[in-house]
């Protein structure tokens, strides 16, 4: 099952209708709008789980609730008004790395990378750039990689990290804070019936930005430093 224009319409009736009362009128046709996606989750599952270790995980642990946390939001909108996705080893909740599928009208996309390190992480991102920078150049500058996600998204630091010279020869890579990617999918590609196909290839071309990543942040133990 394809995710259909019946999803679109029902995020686009939630964002006019977004409180409890009319979800749950509409309880039933948010079920099957909840089935296909579901069902594409799976499927990528299975497809993603080709290149990636993915085993044992199953749908609930990819698929995030439309049901907003509100508790420290000055947005009280009971409902989410897109469908989303992670794909990990070991499931959305494992910390590790994953490919973000986002299902939203006019502005679905896949994405990944370093969104929210911790102090660790991120000292152990820039120490990797000043001992070996050509490591993460050969991957973000590699031609297909810059065809398919463009240049990176996140937020830098004014002039230099803290420990970092400003005259260091990557000192503009050293300055990210975070340093992620995305893809952007028109709401005619969702609907295709290759959709999972483009996700699973778009992923692809993401893998070694995160397997870096995962690599830096999982196989290397790094002091506790504060950071700008």
């Amino acid at each position: 099952m394809a995710i259909t224009q019946q999803t679109f319409d029902f995020l686009n009736q939630l964002k006019i209708n977004n409180n409890r009362e009319w979800f749950h009128a509409n309880k039933k046709e948010y079920d099957g709008v909840k089935a296909s996606f579901e069902e594409s989750i799976q499927e990528l599952i299975n497809s993603i789980g080709t290149f990636e270790n993915l085993s044992g995980v199953k749908i609930k642990d990819c698929n995030y609730r439309i049901a907003r946390d509100v508790r420290f939001s000055a947005n009280k909108d009971p409902y989410k008004t897109w469908l989303s996705a992670s794909f990990s080893e070991g499931g959305r909740k494992s910390g590790k790395m994953d490919y973000y599928l986002h299902i939203e009208n006019g502005g679905s996309f896949l994405g990944g990378g370093m969104y929210s390190p911790t102090a660790e992480q991120l000292a152990a991102f820039r120490q990797e750039i000043d001992f070996s920078p050509e490591s993460l150049k050969g991957i973000i500058f590699d031609p297909l990689f810059v065809k398919t996600f463009g240049t990176p998204e996140g937020e830098k630091v004014k002039t230099s990290p803290k420990g970092y010279d400003k005259n260091h020869p990557e000192i503009e890579l050293l300055k990210w804070k975070q340093m992620f990617f995305w893809k952007k999918f028109t709401n005619e590609e969702v609907l295709s019936p290759n959709f999972v196909e483009q996700v699973t290839e778009t992923c692809k071309v993401l893998k070694p930005y995160l397997d870096y990543l995962n690599v830096i942040f999982f196989d290397h133990e790094e002091p506790d430093i504060q950071l700008l």
